[in-house]
């Protein structure tokens, strides 16, 4: 597939073929793919898991059990799931930047009916919906940063993307959560809708022109869609790739599903508003998906020992967590979400590289698996809290993290697909 060659005043680099080789570290372009991109991610992650500080509320006015209330964040996250690949093959023919603009104004537009639901069926309804217009970000964003940043610092450049998305999972939860308590669940839900417009316009003014992209009007035989799709899913590397995001996603939901209903009853009998300030361990991820980044540049192991090194500790904060004292639990839950963050940083960002042909698919596919783990094991792991407490639950996640570190070790290589330092800097 031809890419054009950047237009004049672009700052970007050419290879040596004149062609567009992506914006430098530095320019104004790689910073603005960059901000873009994470307005983007808050815009996105607010909305998609606000619901989840409030879910303690939400069953209480609703009356109804914690994994039902749970069902309000996996019917986004199932809606985002099923719609990543039809908004990969919009975003293959009509752009990146369209279709996330499209993406973007749909999803607010919802995020603001939803805390008008008269019901848990409407409500579930609009939150189904609202994912699968919030589908459109992450279905397109590392296809769009892959194309537009230089490969060099393409490692780089997905960490801060995804520490864009930590600070959005982080405002939608610390502000709905309070506010949700003082008020109301509802109140607190548009209060994170709010927010995102506003992040959304943020992306729409910085987020620069696309140059690096070439449309796919007509695929030659054996390289369309499904065939796409096909290629990506027969290789071992990338269905390794796509299993860390759905075992480690959804273990990672699991415990902020729960935690607030466990923090809420004995020993620790915490105001939901309190225990809110958890979410605030979301900022560990914004550090470590861009530190992470920055290891797997500079080491020679590259990606997959810095993968390895996040799924071990995930498991070490999440054994902290069993604590029955609060500062141990808070400790836990910062090393768990910094170790989230960084495995998931890494495996987004080497998913798009490790592709031969559709990148938008092979990332559509990482989200596919990602978010369908979130919605199922995420969900699933209430029926072990309901059932065995926090133990119950952790044995759950335990389980689903050495089924990672286990697929990781057995099929990923060690420096596989690292880009080759250049002469010119």
């Amino acid at each position: 597939m031809s890419v054009p060659n950047p237009a004049p005043g672009v700052s970007g680099h050419s290879g040596q073929s004149g062609q567009f080789a992506g914006h430098r570290r530095g320019s104004s372009g790689y910073r603005g793919v960059l901000v873009g991109l994470a307005a983007a991610g808050v815009a996105t992650f607010a909305q998609l898991y606000s619901l989840q500080g409030v879910l303690p509320e939400l069953a209480a006015d609703l009356g109804i059990s914690a994994s039902s209330a749970a069902l309000t964040v996996s019917a986004a996250t199932l809606g985002l799931a099923v719609t990543v690949i039809p908004w990969s093959a919009a975003a293959d023919r009509f752009g990146r930047l369209p279709v996330m603009r499209l993406a973007i104004l749909a999803a607010v537009v919802l995020g603001l009916a939803v805390p008008l639901s008269p019901s848990l069926p409407v409500l579930l309804g609009l939150r189904f919906l609202e994912g699968a217009a919030l589908g459109g970000i992450p279905a397109v964003a590392l296809a769009y940063l892959s194309e537009e940043v230089s490969r060099l610092h393409a490692a780089v450049a997905a960490g801060t993307y995804v520490s864009g998305t930590t600070v959005g999972g982080l405002a939608g939860r610390i502000l709905a959560a309070p506010l949700g308590e003082l008020v109301n669940w509802r109140v607190g839900v548009a209060a994170v809708s709010l927010l995102a417009a506003g992040a959304a316009v943020v992306f729409m003014l910085t987020a620069p022109r696309q140059h690096g992209f070439a449309p796919v009007r007509r695929a030659a035989p054996g390289h369309g869609l499904a065939a796409r799709l096909a290629s990506n899913l027969r290789s071992p590397r990338l269905l390794a790739l796509y299993l860390q995001g759905f075992l480690l996603m959804g273990g990672f939901v699991a415990v902020y599903n729960y935690l607030g209903f466990r923090l809420g009853a004995a020993p620790f009998g915490l105001p939901q508003g309190v225990a809110s300030a958890l979410f605030l361990a979301y900022l560990a991820g914004t550090w470590s998906s861009r530190a992470a980044g920055t290891l797997a540049a500079r080491l020679r192991g590259g990606r997959k020992p810095v993968l390895l090194l996040s799924i071990a500790a995930m498991a070490a904060g999440l054994v902290l967590t069993l604590a029955e004292n609060l500062p141990a639990v808070v400790a836990g839950l910062l090393v768990f979400t910094a170790g989230f963050f960084a495995a998931h940083s890494i495996a987004s960002g080497w998913t798009p590289l490790l592709a031969r042909e559709g990148r938008a698919q092979a990332s559509s596919l990482y989200n596919l698996f990602y978010y369908t783990g979130s919605s199922l094991l995420g969900w699933a792991g209430g029926y072990c809290f309901q059932q065995g407490g926090w133990p119950s639950l952790v044995l759950f996640v335990g389980g689903l993290l050495l089924a990672a570190a286990l697929v990781a070790v057995l099929v990923l290589r060690t420096g596989d697909v690292e880009p080759k330092p250049s002469k010119v800097q």
